[in-house]
């Protein structure tokens, strides 16, 4: 039976939309891929006859030729699965998480999202142990030249990622990263804020715009000693 003459509760595109696709057969997922199938044969067969020639645990590095052999795959679908299984395979390996060691790491995370924005917003780096990147939050939106920030928003986010330690940053939309005595009072008291937590506040990027005689468009409480 091809797959337009099942049940709509039986074909594969219908159960995963309505169970999910950890509730589909392996033969019914590649189905999928596959879209359609062959005079004779609809594409849960295929994939079936597929499966029985590549195991599972084998299909993902069986070659495209291997897999266009099968009568309703085929060179073109034979690409797409390929293409499929290298996304998975991708997805499964261990992602490299990027260092953040000084200033500049930050603010090349943060400028080109925030730089622009007419409004002051206000981010969290969340950072392990070893200082590399887990995430970036966004806490807050404010208005033309403040933000307004609560240190149960900036740590709500890190402690959930078991972060070890944050930096936080906000732009000047003036373009302007000098900061100001809120940016300071404010850099003060998430400080307090994360030693009472064990998280460290590494550092406060204030994001900018290049501009003659300013060295570079973003600024480091820390490395202005204001922190």
């Amino acid at each position: 039976m091809i797959i337009r003459e099942m049940h709509e509760d039986e074909r594969p595109r219908e159960r995963l939309l309505r169970h999910g696709a950890e509730a589909l057969s392996p033969a019914e997922l590649v189905a999928i891929l596959l879209r359609t199938g062959v005079t004779g044969k609809s594409a849960i067969q295929v994939a079936q006859e597929l499966l029985q020639r590549h195991p599972l645990e084998e299909l993902v590095s069986a070659p495209w030729e291997s897999l266009a052999q099968i009568k309703g795959i085929g060179p073109a679908k034979a690409v797409q699965l390929k293409a499929a299984f290298e996304l998975a395979k991708r997805l499964s390996r261990p992602r490299e998480r990027r260092p953040v060691t000084t200033p500049a790491d930050a603010a090349n995370i943060v400028r080109e999202e925030m730089r622009d924005l007419d409004r002051e917003e206000f981010r969290v780096l969340l950072l392990t142990t070893k200082n590399a990147l887990i995430r970036v939050v966004a806490v807050s939106r404010g208005s033309l030249n403040a933000s307004i920030v609560e240190p149960r928003e900036v740590f709500k986010d890190a402690i959930a990622a078991s972060a070890a330690g944050v930096i936080l940053a906000h732009n000047h939309p003036s373009g302007d990263p000098t900061p100001s005595s809120e940016d300071i009072a404010v850099t003060k008291r998430m400080v307090k804020a994360g030693e009472l937590l064990n998280i460290a506040v590494h550092d406060h990027v204030i994001v900018g715009h290049a501009a003659e005689g300013r060295a570079q468009d973003f600024v480091s409480l820390r490395e202005l000693g204001l922190m």
